[in-house]
């Protein structure tokens, strides 16, 4: 699905400008949408699964505006929201299968074929009795992926969707979206989380109040900070003199003393060398040189 976005704002009638004058092109595959929280991010997908509706502005999916097809491009979206929750009396399958008779016309049979098909694709089949909300946070995240792909989407929405999952579960979460990344589907990731874009996307935008602050690929983003990482060994009152005034994204004690890598336009130590940058070493630049937001 090839979406288009011309000029989206949403303002609240609060007065709150969440979106402003967003524009965006995105295609197949997977789009990571990286940004601070309270950058706008969740209010963009919710207009982008047709939950809300904008104050001004055009989308396009397949050159149909949303708009006006309200409900043949809902049919087509599948969307798992960060706070996304579970009937307490129901088992993973038989959520699963009630998120089917809600959202496709598949008769009994074919119903419980697709709805074994993704637990086993999600890594669900083993737990398909136990009661979807006595599931660990991992497992609910996987169930709730299952859920959106139940109709057979071909754009899925996901809101933060590795937020307080352990590493392993973060990782498993990653790889099945990249398998369904190899089909006929466009994937919009929405995350503060660096990691999730970095190992999953090969196209990007970020969010700063509202605005789109930028827009490529992560390579892209990545060579703005090439010459601008410093790796350095400190001592203590070495190490507290540079994070008093530069921004430290890794400390690891060794020998009595500090390797430390820091962000810095110019050389922040004598005995300073450049490191390889990688997403989240761009993400603190780009925030913090280039939009003047603090996050060290």
């Amino acid at each position: 699905m090839d979406i288009k976005i011309s000029g989206l704002s949403k303002v609240y009638p609060n007065g709150h400008a969440a979106i402003k004058n967003v524009n965006l092109e995105i295609e197949s595959g997977m789009f990571g949408l990286l940004g601070p929280n309270g950058a706008g991010k969740s209010s963009f997908m919710r207009i982008l699964v047709t939950v809300q509706k904008a104050t001004s502005g055009t989308i396009t999916m397949d050159g149909l505006n949303i708009n006006e097809h309200r409900h043949k491009i809902r049919s087509q979206i599948g969307y798992l929201p960060q706070d996304f929750t579970f009937f307490s009396k129901l088992k993973a399958w038989e959520f699963l299968d009630y998120a089917a008779r809600l959202s496709t016309s598949l008769k009994n049979k074919e119903r419980q074929t697709r709805v074994n098909e993704l637990l086993e694709q999600v890594g669900l089949l083993d737990v398909r009795e136990r009661l979807a909300n006595k599931l660990s946070g991992g497992m609910k995240r996987r169930l709730g992926i299952a859920q959106a792909m139940i109709g057979n989407p071909k754009l899925l929405v996901i809101d933060e969707p590795t937020t307080g999952l352990d590493p392993e579960e973060r990782i498993r979460f990653r790889n099945i979206l990249s398998d369904l990344s190899q089909r006929d589907v466009t994937i919009i990731l929405s995350t503060h989380i660096v990691g999730d874009i970095s190992s999953t996307c090969h196209n990007m935008a970020m969010l700063n109040k509202g605005e789109v602050a930028f827009k490529g690929s992560p390579e892209g983003m990545i060579e703005q900070v090439r010459g601008h990482v410093w790796q350095v060994m400190l001592d203590d009152e070495e190490f507290n003199s540079i994070k008093s005034r530069y921004s430290v994204v890794s400390t690891i004690p060794a020998a009595g003393k500090w390797e430390v890598q820091v962000i810095a336009k110019d050389k922040p130590h004598q005995d300073a060398l450049h490191a390889n940058p990688n997403l989240e070493h761009a993400y603190v630049y780009f925030m913090e040189n280039e939009l003047g937001v603090s996050l060290v």
